[in-house]
């Protein structure tokens, strides 16, 4: 048995080895990249790039996408930007743009504003737009009002837009109301306001309804309105549904749709079916198919 093993394993050997040879270019060809994945690679700046099996043409394709990639993190700020391998023209339409961005962002009031690089020009439309910025957060009440730079007539148109959006907030019962900032026709205004929209809670069945404020009528308005809700409820099934509010006609009504509910389930098998809510006749019409299993 030891011998007969030997000689089929030497049998087999150079069967073996031709296969070998035979797949070796086969796997050389799988793992190693083809020329135009390299390229892709070198194009992408990817550590798989192999320089050396590049052509002329290709290495120029490559040093272009390289420059190009450049540029554009040059164009973003991108830390990856080197200006000295950018061209002349390159390099100062960079300058240009790096300049209209830094403009842009003073007159906005960004932080990234450097004023230090503005033309007198410029410098002066910035101060402009600030000032003008500072007027409209003061008269809007957002963010960073400085009085103190506001003109006596900015002061004023600026104390008359405050007022106004107080008497607006209160009467939309939004924002921060001041009762104490508006003028006696405005209390009247802002109270009847308040009034209607906690009638309005009420009816509506929201949380903010303050039910001791309402008329006689509106009191009964909230109380039908809720009922039909709690109706609508019950009539779908909702866990909400309180069943101890409706009216006997009400509860008759649901128990009747309810009970031909069960029993259309029951005579066409879908659906929720209890039996034993069948009348003796109904039971009898259900066909044993539909029957529910015991």
């Amino acid at each position: 048995m030891k011998i007969s093993l030997q000689r089929y394993v030497r049998a087999q050997s150079p069967c073996l080895s031709l296969w070998a040879i035979l797949l070796w270019p086969m796997l050389l060809t799988a793992q190693a990249p083809t020329a135009a994945q390299n390229l892709d690679a070198c194009k992408a700046g990817r550590q798989t790039c192999d320089h050396a099996k590049l052509t002329p043409a290709e290495s120029a394709d490559v040093a272009l996408a390289w420059h190009t990639r450049n540029v554009v993190n040059c164009r973003s700020g991108n830390d990856a930007c080197d200006r000295s391998k950018l061209s002349k023209p390159e390099a100062i339409a960079l300058a240009v743009a790096d300049h209209k961005s830094n403009v842009a962002s003073c007159q906005e009031g960004l932080a990234s504003c450097d004023r230090s690089k503005l033309t007198q020009a410029e410098a002066q439309e910035t101060s402009t737009a600030d000032h003008h910025r500072n007027v409209m957060d003061c008269r809007d009440g957002v963010g960073s009002c400085d009085r103190s730079k506001l003109t006596l007539a900015e002061t004023g148109e600026v104390n008359a837009a405050r007022h106004q959006l107080n008497a607006s907030d209160c009467r939309n019962g939004s924002g921060v109301c001041d009762h104490a900032e508006l003028t006696p026709s405005e209390i009247k205004e802002v109270t009847a306001a308040e009034h209607e929209r906690n009638a309005r809670n009420c009816e509506s069945g929201w949380e903010d309804c303050d039910r001791s404020k309402l008329t006689s009528l509106e009191t009964t308005r909230a109380a039908t309105a809720e009922h039909q809700r709690n109706l609508f409820a019950c009539k779908g099934s909702q866990e909400t549904c309180d069943y101890s509010k409706l009216t006997p006609p009400e509860a008759k009504l649901l128990a009747d749709t309810e009970h031909k509910r069960n029993y259309t389930a029951c005579l066409k098998g879908y659906g929720y079916c209890d039996p034993a809510r069948l009348t003796p006749a109904e039971a009898k019409a259900i066909p044993p198919e539909h029957k529910p299993l015991p």
